[in-house]
């Protein structure tokens, strides 16, 4: 059995389901997409191949045994993107929530019953119907659990906007001693600088009291400084419209040292290393072009 086990974002890394990019399918009609980054690619000719992804998900892979962590992948579907494991499914403390995600993308929860039928059937928790929501936008971070949320009254017109008000209630049930606290984030269908697809688009915690954060990201202000006063300005790495579009927040952490990142992301790989951290990087930039990096990829189960 597997013992579950998050209570932040960056203790020691143990196990992990990482996505697959492996017969991936073929390029999306524009459409099919479901952000606006992968649209653009589509329309510019420039979105990715599978061969580059499946290189890049590996030097993910290479980076996970250099540090002794269980790596468990999806059962391969024919023709069907699996990259961003994130989205299907999250855990918390013991408990892994399957996310109620877009109703096409079931058949991902389906290719990691491998792992989920090795948990005990007590922790694995499916939300009601009507909350929406994916592990991109929940946050563990001890005593506290922070959720992007969208809750203005268009928020059925936002195929960009993926969790709701009423699964932040539901989690908050879920775990009553934890204080839950929710964001409400950017949504265009169309301009992917102008969107926060998900919390770890514009805010990751890092290290034991650090964080990257994109104030565009947020649609109040108040919560931006709720954030930027939690962690204190000097410890918070401020990323610009062009790099949250590319991403810099989505890196992910194996541990409070050690940190995987994308090797284009100089000024933020530099910051971090000042910091004393270590970074490993990968290219990550194809799978990126479709608005998810490292992050979405990882569906952490056990960290120390």
């Amino acid at each position: 059995m597997l013992q579950l086990n998050i209570q932040n974002e960056t203790s020691k890394l143990k196990a992990v389901v990482l996505g697959t990019a492996k017969s991936n399918g073929p390029i999306p009609k524009v459409e099919d997409c479901y952000d606006p980054k992968s649209r653009q690619h589509v329309i510019a000719g420039t979105y990715p191949t599978e061969e580059d992804m499946v290189a890049e998900m590996e030097a993910v892979a290479e980076v996970f045994r250099k540090y002794d962590v269980q790596v468990f992948r999806p059962e391969v579907i024919k023709d069907y993107n699996q990259i961003f494991s994130r989205d299907i499914a999250f855990v918390i403390e013991d408990k892994l929530i399957k996310a109620n995600i877009l109703p096409d993308r079931e058949r991902e929860y389906e290719a990691i019953q491998h792992v989920v039928s090795q948990i005990n059937p007590e922790n694995v928790i499916e939300l009601p119907e009507e909350c929406h929501v994916e592990g991109g936008d929940v946050m563990p971070w001890n005593d506290y659990i922070f959720i992007g949320t969208y809750s203005g009254e268009d928020y059925s017109s936002y195929i960009t906007a993926r969790t709701n008000t009423d699964a932040v209630i539901a989690l908050q049930e879920l775990f009553p001693e934890k204080t839950v606290k929710s964001f409400e984030l950017r949504k265009s269908n169309d301009d992917p600088k102008e969107n926060a697809l998900h919390l770890d688009c514009c805010f990751q915690p890092i290290g034991k009291d650090k964080a990257i954060l994109h104030k565009n990201g947020f649609l109040v202000d108040r919560e931006y400084e709720w954030l930027v006063n939690f962690f204190g300005k000097e410890n918070i790495f401020e990323i610009t419209k062009e790099e949250m579009y590319n991403m810099n927040s989505n890196v992910f952490s194996i541990s409070e040292n050690v940190i995987i990142s994308e090797k284009n992301f100089t000024r933020l790989n530099t910051w971090l290393r000042e910091k004393g951290f270590t970074v490993e990087e990968v290219p990550y930039a194809e799978i990126a072009k479709q608005e998810g990096l490292l992050r979405c990829s990882t569906l952490p189960l056990i960290r120390e």
